[in-house]
């Protein structure tokens, strides 16, 4: 069992309460406690550094930071935090340095993977681990590692690819979650949640032993996903028992009011400046 942590959000598409602080299309989270000082996740880059100020975090203090998936919008701020902060350990995936496209119906792309290649962000100071397995990272917080994608109806996102021209698609095998035991079950911590977020909940269950689900937070990728998928996510979130939704990022308006709609009282936004303290 883990002792008390909180978790705050630093980047996010939207604001909270917090005067000051800015919104950008990204994510990231910190999670505090006894022992434990880690940077789940850097948004772009744009805001990291100066909401965290903000708010009074130090990142100087950082242990560790994990990046959920190589997309830019999670790991664009890694490069200024090692700049202004020194080095860091960093925990990913091997395909996290995956070439990524996301490419339209128009045939339009735009590349949309991690801005910096391994070998210069090792020279600015990222001690990469990188492994594809469930293992815990601090006393009673785990990393899911590659999540076995077994549900029928979450599909992923059919926009992305390898290659610019559309050829090879992305099946983001890197995409990862923070799972943290606590006495009333588990929290997990998404980035954008591309496996699914019923998958990763299985997945997180199945390692842990745990089958109490306490609160999510984070984004869901409900946003990109069919009104379908959005239900029977929603039917399987109900079947879990899960107490407390705090979504954001890539979950999406539609998304958001449904899951709003279902959990009335357990509903909020994962915006900036948001906090979540587990027991």
């Amino acid at each position: 069992m883990q002792n008390r942590l909180r978790i705050t959000v630093l980047c996010e598409n939207t604001v909270g309460p917090v005067s000051g602080t800015f919104g950008e299309h990204g994510f990231a989270a910190l999670l505090e406690g006894e022992g434990v000082n880690i940077l789940f996740d850097t948004g772009v880059g744009e805001t990291l550094l100066g909401n965290a100020l903000r708010m009074n975090k130090d990142l100087h203090r950082l242990e560790r930071v994990i990046l959920s998936h190589g997309h830019f919008d999670h790991t664009g701020g890694l490069l200024p935090l090692l700049r202004n902060c020194g080095g860091k350990q960093v925990y990913a995936h091997p395909a996290v340095f995956s070439r990524r496209y996301r490419v339209k119906d128009s045939g339009e792309s735009m590349p949309v993977g991690i801005p910096n290649d391994e070998e210069f962000l090792r020279g600015m100071g990222a001690r990469f681990d990188l492994d594809r397995q469930f293992r815990e990272i601090a006393h009673g917080v785990f990393l899911t590692g590659e999540v076995p994608r077994r549900t029928t109806f979450e599909k992923g996102d059919r926009g992305m690819f390898r290659d610019p021209e559309g050829h090879e698609a992305d099946l983001l095998e890197d995409d990862q979650s923070l799972v943290i035991r606590t006495s009333k079950g588990l929290v997990l911590l998404f980035g954008c949640c591309h496996a699914g977020v019923v998958n990763t909940i299985e997945h997180a269950r199945e390692k842990t032993g745990e089958e109490r689900v306490s609160a999510l937070v984070g984004g869901t990728h409900l946003g990109f996903s069919s009104a379908e998928q959005t239900e029977a996510t929603v039917r399987a979130l109900r079947s879990f028992g899960v107490g407390r939704i705090a979504a954001g990022h890539c979950t999406g308006f539609a998304a958001s009011a449904r899951l709003l709609q279902e959990f009335p009282g357990g509903f909020q936004t994962a915006n900036v400046g948001y906090t979540l303290e587990t027991e």
